[in-house]
């Protein structure tokens, strides 16, 4: 079975092409800078020399077209025709408290995604725009969706809900979605497996560690507590996100700066973070990593506070676990920040955590064991594999799919 995965962000599109026989990438490449006459187009092939050129992509409509012309091209294509594509999965930001699994992206699912929107404003529109172009371009081809709240579905009444009147979360869903479920799930299964023991008996905290982080408290097998809540939003300090505030703040930053909610809420998503706590240094950890290592205090302020908030979330989890086997560090920052691990793992000595300060300094994207033999707890840092867990999940739904027309 070939599955296509697309993953749409605002002005992106990423794209791999399994064969799930054996899990091999047959084609993968991004679209960058859609809607810009300054677009970007990246294509490997595992048999084709890699392909990079700039391109007008006027729309998602014309990225997909694009990915799907260039898989059949004879010079690089790595199929026959579109309809070699068995199944196309697609991201999809935000499935509400209705989606607990991957789903046939029939019309009614479809406009669950729609009233979802709300929900996910910037996400889930441009995830329909890539399900909409697949569908005209391969009108018989499966359509499936994978929801990344879809992990977190199975967080008790007691860690979704909000110190707010109830009648808020009756009349407008308002409770704890958590993200970045897709990869909390893909981690912590690998993470078991390396560990060596049964998913479904084992306690882990996942840290995903990107510009959009999150923390989420796995015990055996299931998601009971993250700290993305109704937005990725809440929870720790991220890159340029606040993370958890005092509520109250946004009315006294509205009344002294003299700004509207709106103009706030944008201060809290975009210029807030480590990018807002360096004094406006960098968002980015690595140039902050620099700067730490020369004793810029604004980056030293800001990688602080970061690492304090990781811990803090983490030390929280493991109460609600009553124990933890593991923490996996994972995600563009997770994977590649010796300084950032090594930080939040300071924090923890009281658990008995006990970093090997070699192993750390010498991990960079790739899977390894970084505590020490005597360390209470293993740490891993076990890179993610989103579009993965998409094509396994559909793969899983089209199998069930077959099995029931037969």
């Amino acid at each position: 079975m070939k599955i296509l995965v697309i993953n749409c962000g605002s002005s992106s599109l990423k794209f791999r092409l399994f064969e799930m026989e054996n899990e091999k990438v047959l084609a993968k490449g991004l679209c960058e800078r859609i809607g810009s006459e300054f677009g970007h187009f990246i294509y490997e092939a595992s048999e084709a020399e890699r392909l990079e050129r700039d391109v007008d992509i006027k729309d998602h409509d014309q990225a997909v077209k694009l990915v799907l012309d260039t898989l059949v091209t004879e010079e690089h294509g790595v199929i026959n025709d579109v309809s070699d594509i068995d199944a196309v999965g697609h991201r999809i930001v935000h499935g509400g408290d209705k989606y607990s699994r991957a789903a046939l992206l029939t019309p009614e699912v479809i406009e669950d995604i729609e009233d979802f929107s709300a929900l996910a404003p910037i996400h889930n529109p441009v995830n329909l725009m890539g399900i909409r172009a697949c569908q005209k371009y391969m009108p018989s081809t499966y359509m499936v969706g994978v929801f990344d709240t879809a992990f977190h579905h199975s967080l008790p009444e007691e860690a979704y809900l909000y110190g707010i009147p109830y009648e808020y979360y009756k009349k407008y869903r308002i409770r704890r979605y958590g993200f970045h479920g897709m990869s909390h799930e893909y981690v912590s299964k690998r993470t078991a497996e390396v560990m060596g023991v049964p998913y479904d008996r084992c306690k882990q905290v996942v840290c995903h560690l990107g510009n959009g982080a999150s923390i989420t408290a796995v015990k055996n097998g299931v998601s009971i507590d993250t700290s993305m809540g109704y937005t990725p939003l809440e929870g720790i300090i991220m890159g340029t996100r606040s993370g958890s505030i005092d509520p109250e703040i946004i009315n006294v930053i509205s009344e002294k700066e003299n700004l509207n909610v709106k103009e706030v809420m944008n201060i809290l998503n975009n210029k807030s973070g480590v990018y807002g706590l360096s004094d406006f240094l960098s968002s980015d950890i690595r140039d902050l990593s620099k700067a730490y290592g020369k004793n810029d205090p604004n980056a030293i302020r800001a990688l602080e506070t970061y690492a304090y908030s990781i811990a803090k979330y983490i030390g929280s989890y493991v109460v609600i676990l009553e124990g933890t086997d593991s923490i996996t560090f994972t995600a563009g920052v997770g994977e590649h920040s010796a300084l950032v691990r090594k930080l939040v793992c300071e924090k923890l000595s009281f658990l008995g955590v006990r970093l090997n300060d070699v192993a750390n300094q010498n991990c960079c994207g790739e899977e390894a064991l970084i505590s020490l033999p005597d360390s209470k707890i293993s740490i891993y840092v076990i890179p993610t594999d989103e579009e993965l867990s998409i094509a396994r999940q559909t793969k899983e739904l089209c199998d069930k799919i077959e099995e029931k027309e037969q």
